[in-house]
């Protein structure tokens, strides 16, 4: 029990510190605990990948095109990296982004890391308290990897919205609580007399903690199944079935991990105007076809952005009005009174989208023909891939889905199912390595186009335009691409499993007559001579009005 004079000491000593320096020490103690936390955090994380992950550069390069892919990264954004200990992540971004952004890199810890080889891109700071030398500076994409703990985590995702530049994005890998291995692991280690120094937040918590702060854009999904233990041999098969795994209701909670994306309001920013134009080889040689049915909403943003990113490689954006009963006709028209590159092609019915490919391909005229859909807006920072493959040479470059490198989101586990089982089919019926031929994202050259044959009215015309180059021998590069379905302001796709699966099927079984037997009806399938090739055209069973 205190005495008087023992209060009267307190109170007098309370009297002789200002409330401001009061105030000051709180903020401090309050600085260092953030801080410990976060170097604990990452020493643990390092810790752990250096001696219990076999696979970690290899993953880290899978998370970091993640983020590139996510945030759909251009050249000149900057980027900070939140606790990059060991500088893995840090090598894995420069690496995805092509050396083409500055990375400022923060450790937490006090040991500095080996820098031998950093990038000069690289800013690389050691900070004792946040922002601290960030104060004041404001960042395009924000990432981090197993950084928020419970304690600290609406501190440090306030801090974060303070670091990003509106419209700015952040995107955090952290580890999944529910993961049964990780609570095993947990177990062993109190059995051991040990224990995990961290306090993991669940996704539905992050999800609530990300509103209040204010972001918006907020998605926190499952990820990552392969994980230890786990032995090389095993890593090729896991990696094919992740992305299921990712998706799958219920099964889906056990992800090794949990990728969290935010976006600092506003929704809408202004598009970085910025040319990536890079191969003198394909200046001016790409036709771009795009099949619109009631798009009226996207083909207008769609063309104008491919002309601000790409406008060097155009030599036609072809857009196919397809039956649409909106305005897309008349946007259309717009927009090639506008600029003489964009071509108008209005079909009358029969309507398909098949068809309209196959109209769009047959009226291309360019070197190479890139084919792709209405609502790829997003996706356009990526198509820097697949001309990279066209001007490495190959004849064919398509873009996959389902890579370890892609992002799939609000994508129905239906589809992904289907979509397996047949590319699973597919390469046990022609013994070709193939992931995902089934989109509607390739390049292709001119000749090859023309020796395609297309029979499918439908979306089946995507496996025809996927699986036909492999089979006639062409050079076919597949590089993965995010996908995130549409949301409400981009209209509704008129895609339906049910309704078009069939098509898929007959592809698949028509092919493989004409691979086994020479019968069927693909059984005129065959690479024409170059002289033949300059004056063909795509063949079609259909015939189509203009």
């Amino acid at each position: 029990m205190n005495t008087r004079g023992d209060a009267l000491s307190e109170a007098k000593s309370a009297e002789a510190v200002p409330p401001q320096a009061s105030t000051r020490h709180a903020e401090r103690e309050q600085d260092n605990f953030l801080i410990h936390k976060l170097a604990v955090r990452e020493h643990y994380r390092d810790d752990y990948w250096r001696k219990h992950d076999p696979i970690v550069e290899d993953r880290l390069l899978w998370r970091a095109q993640t983020f590139r892919h996510t945030v759909h990264l251009l050249p000149g954004q900057t980027v900070l990296e939140l606790g990059c200990g060991e500088l893995r992540v840090t090598r894995a971004l420069v690496q995805v982004s092509r050396g083409q952004n500055s990375i400022t890199a923060v450790r937490f810890q006090r040991a500095k890391p080996d820098t031998v080889d950093i990038d000069s891109n690289i800013e690389l700071l050691q900070l004792a308290e946040l922002p601290g030398q960030l104060a004041g500076r404001r960042f395009d994409c924000i990432v981090a990897m197993d950084l928020l703990d419970r304690s600290i985590s609406s501190e440090l995702l306030h801090i974060v919205h303070g670091l990003l530049a509106p419209g700015g994005e952040m995107v955090f890998y952290e580890s999944n609580p529910w993961n049964p291995v990780r609570k095993l692991r947990g177990l062993f280690l109190q059995f051991s007399g040990k224990r995990d120094p961290r306090n993991l937040i669940n996704r539905s918590d992050l999800y609530e903690l990300l509103s209040e702060i204010g972001f918006i854009r907020i998605y926190a999904v499952f990820n990552d199944f392969v994980f230890a233990p786990l032995t090389r041999p095993v890593i090729w098969f896991l990696r094919n079935l992740s992305i299921l795994l990712e998706n799958a209701p219920v099964i889906r909670r056990l992800a090794g991990s949990i990728l969290v994306h935010a976006q600092k309001p506003p929704r809408s920013k202004e598009p970085v105007k910025i040319s990536l134009f890079a191969h003198e080889s394909l200046r001016r040689a790409v036709s771009v076809v795009i099949p619109c049915h009631n798009e009226e909403m996207n083909i207008g943003p769609l063309v104008q952005r491919i002309r601000d990113l790409y406008g060097e490689y155009i030599h036609e954006i072809i857009a196919v009005n397809d039956g649409s009963k909106d305005r897309t006709g008349e946007v259309i028209a717009k927009l090639a009174t506008e600029d003489d590159r964009v071509k108008a092609l209005h079909r009358v019915p029969p309507n398909g989208v098949g068809l309209a490919i196959a109209d769009g391909l047959a009226a291309a005229t360019g070197k190479y023909v890139l084919t792709m859909d209405c609502d790829f807006q997003h996706l356009l920072p990526e198509f820097r891939d697949l001309l990279d493959g066209a001007a490495e040479g190959y004849d064919v470059v398509i873009g996959s889905r389902f890579s370890r490198h892609s992002v799939l989101l609000n994508y129905p586990f239906m589809k992904i199912l289907a979509n397996r089982a047949f590319h699973a089919i597919a390469v046990v019926l022609f013994g070709r390595r193939i992931r995902d031929v089934t989109n509607n994202l390739k390049i292709m050259r001119r000749e090859v186009v023309q020796d395609l044959r297309l029979r499918q009215p439908g979306f089946a015309v995507n496996a025809e335009t996927g699986l036909q180059p492999f089979l006639l021998g062409y050079t076919v590069k597949q590089v993965p691409i995010s996908w995130i379905n549409r949301t409400p302001g981009m209209g509704v796709s008129s895609f339906r499993l049910a309704s078009v699966g069939g098509g898929y099927w007959k592809v698949l079984v028509g092919l493989w007559l004409n691979y086994m037997f020479g019968i069927g009806p693909y059984r005129s399938l065959a690479r024409q001579s170059p002289a033949s090739a300059a004056a063909g055209e795509v063949a079609s069973d259909h015939a189509t009005a203009r």
